[in-house]
């Protein structure tokens, strides 16, 4: 019988969103959709699996209600219209923090959504969004089973070492530790590397997921054994407008010299810094790599040192590397960042196939490279799917 499964996956910036239609636990998309803030203007594309435009619409800043609630508004009201019949089985969630509770996909109750709610200083610019979606989704489909699927989970699997600070052991106990984020990502990654090419998936890879949020992972035969992001998603690399790795003295001198409040600091690292902050400019790397002011070079600059920095991390980490995946929206689409990353690193083993890697093909590693590396477009949304067909079908079977 053919079921289907509404994913939701809201961002800093963006909504994505997806309606699939299953059999058993393998689901095909018959709309794929993105809603982003683009400077002043907001839109909404959908096209289907063959790329095909379903809707499109755009609206200003200026129409007064706040990016993520219209955008959900309005990406709930195209899709009753356009899919009338389509009966809503389940609704997966990204939700970006899962705390130490949640290691794994969860069907969504009351008292997962309070637990959710008290994770919002965590990540104040997802969490809040992940759970007006998770109430949106209830109130459209009541009868549907509503899942969170958690960006922490897949680096739950860090040892010791890379999962906690050093602080008094009793906030590690209360909770303070480097969770990672972007773990679905990295999930869907590390499924498709497998199928791609499973010698290299068994073995030592780092994945760099670069977009308007940016991480990268070290994984060793599926599992993440360290992350750059830590206790919020602020740590690591510089991203669209969030600092990244600060020395937390800077954050005592704000609040200290020059009398900042948490709020203000919090405003500042997460909404003002990362490339907008350094370019003052923008937090679009398109919009950024068309500039030709030196503050969007050096913001660029800056973005890039980070990247191969944390590259010879997680390098030692693994004790070593067998391959290294770009994605997110700037590591499929960026060739440029992805050379300048990849330049002179013959020392780790990488040779980079100059002309692969501008025609975005999926190998851009040249033969003689020992390291291999891979351009995988990223698909959160299919692994939630997933995830909500199969903890909805489990519920199904124990209902029977």
């Amino acid at each position: 019988m053919r079921r289907h499964v509404v994913t939701l996956n809201a961002g800093s910036s963006s909504i994505k969103f997806a309606l699939y239609a299953a059999e058993d636990e393998e689901a095909s998309p018959l709309a794929l959709g993105l809603a982003e803030m683009m400077g002043e203007e907001r839109r909404i594309r959908v096209r289907d699996n063959s790329g095909a435009t379903l809707y499109d619409d755009a609206w200003s800043q200026t129409d007064g209600a706040a990016f993520h609630e219209e955008a959900l508004r309005r990406i709930l009201s195209w899709q009753d219209e356009a899919f009338p019949s389509a009966t809503i089985d389940a609704v997966g969630h990204r939700v970006v923090h899962g705390g130490v509770h949640y290691d794994a996909p969860v069907i969504i109750t009351g008292e997962v959504i309070d637990r959710l709610e008290k994770l919002v200083p965590l990540a104040p610019l997802h969490e809040p969004h992940n759970i007006a979606g998770i109430k949106a989704a209830r109130e459209a489909w009541p009868e549907s089973i509503q899942v969170a699927c958690f960006d922490t989970a897949f680096h739950r699997s860090h040892p010791f070492v890379n999962d906690v600070f050093a602080l008094p052991r009793r906030f590690y106990a209360e909770g303070v530790r480097r969770y990672g984020f972007h773990g679905l990502s990295y999930e869907y990654v590390s499924t498709k590397l497998r199928e791609v090419s499973p010698s290299h998936a068994e073995g030592r890879v780092v994945v760099a997921h670069l977009g308007n949020g940016a991480s990268m992972c070290a994984i060793r035969n599926g599992r993440s054994v360290a992350s750059s992001m830590g206790f919020t998603a602020l740590d690591g690399l510089p991203m669209g407008t969030r600092c990244g790795q600060l020395d937390p003295g800077v954050v005592l001198y704000l609040m200290q010299e020059k009398k900042l409040g948490a709020e203000e600091i919090s405003n500042l690292l997460y909404k003002e810094s990362g490339l907008k902050g350094l370019s003052g400019i923008s937090h679009d790397m398109r919009e950024l790599e068309a500039s030709n002011a030196a503050e969007a070079r050096e913001a660029i600059d800056y973005f890039v040192f980070r990247i191969r920095r944390e590259l010879g991390g997680l390098a030692a980490v693994l004790q070593g590397i067998d391959a290294i995946v770009f994605c997110g929206g700037i590591g499929e689409n960026a060739w440029r960042v992805r050379e300048r990353v990849l330049e002179g690193m013959e020392w780790l083993g990488v040779e980079l196939d100059r002309q692969a890697n501008e025609q975005r093909k999926e190998v851009i590693s040249s033969a003689k490279s020992s390291v291999r590396v891979f351009v995988i477009p990223t698909n959160e949304e299919q692994i939630i799917a997933r995830h909500a067909l199969q903890l909805a079908g489990a519920r199904a079977d124990a209902l029977a």
